[in-house]
């Protein structure tokens, strides 16, 4: 074997005269591209997916089953407590506890039981129904 029919790989050089050089390097290309596109492709959707998600996503207050009230601090109570509010009848939506946290009452309640439903919902912790609710509506929006 002489230094003239040696491996093309060994130098790391592409030489711009080799046919096959420059077609592996156009192979490389078209795929780099190809990868970026399938992944902007198929993030979008995934992102304009999740925004719809965090605007139908709902939060219980307090969670079911727990047979207890709120306070106005937000802190579960017992329901003899005097000051306390009952369980909502219904799951807010993430779109109502976001237009909530900007100002505005949540629908069907007073203004002092919808500061403490807030109260309630801010206090949420991982594991809890509706934590990863609200979670979403705190991550910042482009």
């Amino acid at each position: 074997m002489s230094a003239d029919d040696g491996n093309r790989g060994d130098t790391g050089k592409n030489d711009s005269r080799d046919p096959l050089a420059r077609g592996t390097a156009s192979r490389r290309t078209l795929l780099i591209g190809a990868v970026a596109t399938s992944a902007v492709v198929s993030i979008r959707p995934a992102l304009a997916q999740t925004a719809g998600s965090v605007l139908n996503c709902t939060i219980p207050v307090p969670e079911r089953g727990k047979g207890m009230f709120i306070d106005a601090s937000g802190k579960l109570v017992s329901p003899d407590t005097p000051g306390a509010f009952p369980p909502s009848p219904r799951d807010f939506t993430g779109e109502e506890v976001r237009q909530a946290l900007q100002g505005r009452s949540l629908p069907g309640t007073s203004r002092e039981q919808s500061r403490a439903y807030l109260n309630y919902i801010r206090k949420l912790q991982n594991g809890q129904s509706g934590f990863t609710c609200y979670a979403s509506l705190q991550m910042p929006r482009r």
